[in-house]
């Protein structure tokens, strides 16, 4: 097996112009969704370390901090420079600049923050404490905006005097409508906005198989060919299949059956109490019937197997237990999209777990059965505030509108819950990086070894997702033991994805090997410019066997038609 890489802080990643990019959710380091996000709001032991290496560099701190009275002496006299970059759209209308009081509010607030982020970076920290303190003070610092204070905000102000106060009322009542009910975060898309089956999830497909954990989806050929190997997706346990099927035109599932691809989805039932004991082995399982079920209906003797985010990981088990079982040959290939098997430093949200709160958090899961989603939701826009939080303050509160209506987020708010078995199992995984390691992780009485897993896998990860960073999903390439390919994709964890063809923005970068150093790959890669699907299907297509007449109906003998898709597990709320 390839030898795992520890690997450098990853760089501050900049935040994007598409709210869509910070939608989703990991399904791993779920401690602070199972305690409240509030804890992360209080001090604790980082902030004390960061505090008394503060105190140590006394020369440093009275050289920012009178900088800054020296910058607050300018602004007072109407001299500073200091100006919003033209890219911040909190401080987009004119009046920020050209009234005196407001341009002087902006300037004292963006001096502050120079001063706050210069004290964070001048302190050496160790890697957890820094994504921490970094965490902490962006939400301040996110939070005191002038552009979020309703006294002077003249976007409030200009909304009230065009709707004579009416803007103020509806405000308000959006405040407490949201208050009143989780996640307590602003709404980002109307409830109503979208109907699975009607505006969502539309690529016609039949469910051909329901069990008490998933219905199998077949979905309806598109050509008069189709390649004779089929390919079963895993999709998130925590989120809902149609990401993956988000509306024409960007719909994976659609593109791939457009292409020849065989396509059978898992569509995971939204669980409850009563599911509570649903682990890995369970969900493992429900994998295993979806390949069988899937080479049954298509007789064939191998499927490919895809899984996104944690779906990702329980297809990687599963591989590794069918290696271990000697029947690796019921699978193709595998595809791993933005999956962490390796937690080396993941980022904010594995900064943001210990071992006392994943011990508390699973307690808290396990006393209730089950870890809501919409406790997921809320910990994630707190990721990233100025887009998932303040941005529709602003918008809902402050003017007084319904946010716009936006596929992805609808889906993003469309939560499902997560049997406390399963939270159990994947934080363990997690917190003891257990998928790195030959026998670190059991699964069905397996031993698990990824090394084992001699398929050729595609792995795709995107350049900026915060929630699974890119280097340690390029980590997989190193874990796994048959070839790869790794694909970076432009965008974050959604939009890295739900990235079709024709996308002008759109770009990736791919090398022919993969190198134990995800830097020494990212120096050898080239990008090309649009979506990387062609590429999966030129590669995938290589490994589908020889192309045969498109089946006539879907199921078979021993799998009747049960409805149509999208089926009714992904309407359950």
């Amino acid at each position: 097996m390839k030898a795992a890489r520890t690997y450098p802080d990853p760089p501050a990643i900049p935040l994007g112009d598409e709210a869509g990019e910070y939608a989703g959710a990991l399904d791993l380091m779920l401690t602070d969704a199972a305690l409240g996000t509030h804890r992360r709001f209080l001090p604790g032991a980082s902030t004390a370390r960061f505090v008394g290496a503060l105190a140590r560099r006394p020369r440093r701190v009275a050289s920012r901090v009178s900088g800054l009275a020296v910058e607050y002496a300018r602004i007072a006299a109407g001299s500073s420079s200091i100006a919003p970059s033209t890219r911040d759209r909190r401080f987009a209308d004119p009046a920020w600049t050209q009234n005196p009081l407001l341009r002087r509010s902006v300037q004292a607030y963006l001096a502050t923050t120079t001063l706050v982020e210069g004290l964070v970076q001048d302190v050496p920290l160790e890697w957890q404490d820094r994504e921490r303190i970094s965490f902490l003070a962006s939400n301040l610092l996110q939070a005191v905006s002038p552009s979020n204070n309703p006294l002077i905000s003249p976007v409030a102000w200009k909304a009230m005097i065009d709707s004579g106060g009416v803007s103020t009322v509806r405000g308000l009542r959006n405040l407490l409508g949201d208050l009143a009910r989780a996640p307590r975060v602003p709404t980002m898309v109307p409830p109503d906005a979208y109907e699975v089956g009607s505006d969502l999830a539309l690529t016609p497909g039949s469910v051909v198989l329901r069990t008490p954990m998933f219905e199998l989806i077949q979905y309806q050929p598109q050509t008069e060919t189709v390649y004779s190997t089929p390919l079963v997706i895993v999709p998130p346990t925590i989120n809902k299949f149609y990401i993956m099927d988000i509306a024409p035109q960007r719909s994976l599932i659609e593109y791939f059956v457009s292409q020849g691809v065989q396509v059978f989805l898992m569509s995971w039932r939204n669980p409850d109490a009563r599911h509570s004991k649903w682990g890995l082995d369970t969900y493992a399982r429900a994998v295993l019937k979806a390949l069988d079920t899937t080479r049954t209906i298509t007789e064939t003797d191998s499927a490919h197997l895809l899984g996104a985010c944690s779906g990702g990981i329980l297809s990687a088990l599963v591989a590794a237990h069918l290696a271990d079982g000697g029947r690796q040959d019921q699978l193709a290939s595998l595809t791993l999209m933005v999956t962490l098997l390796d937690q080396t430093r993941a980022g904010a949200t594995g900064a943001l777990a210990d071992d006392n709160a994943a011990k508390a958090a699973i307690a808290a899961s396990r006393a209730r059965g089950y870890l809501d989603g919409k406790q997921l939701a809320e910990l994630f826009a707190w990721l990233r505030p100025s887009d998932l939080v303040w941005n529709y303050w602003v918008n809902n509160y402050l003017q007084g509108r319904t946010p716009p209506a936006f596929d992805i987020l609808y889906w993003n708010a469309d939560t499902t819950r997560m049997p406390s078995k399963l939270h159990r199992d994947f934080l363990s995984l997690a917190m003891a990086n257990a998928l790195t390691r030959p026998g670190g992780a059991t699964l069905l009485g397996t031993e698990i070894d990824l090394g084992q897993v001699q398929l050729d896998s595609y792995v795709v990860a995107g350049s900026a997702d915060h929630i699974c960073p890119w280097r340690n999903c390029y980590a997989s390439t190193q874990l796994l033991g048959g070839k790869s390919r790794f694909i970076l994709s432009t965008n974050g964890h959604i939009a890295s994805l739900v990235n079709p063809p024709g996308n002008k923005k759109s770009s990736y970068q791919v090398a022919e090997d993969t190198p134990a150093s995800a830097d020494d790959w990212a120096a050898a890669a080239s990008t090309t410019a649009g979506s990387w699907w062609p590429d999966y299907i030129r590669w995938l297509g290589e490994r589908s066997g020889e192309k045969v007449p498109a089946p006539e109906s879907p199921g078979g003998r021993q799998f009747q038609v049960l409805g149509d898709a999208p089926g009714s597990y992904v309407l359950d709320h």
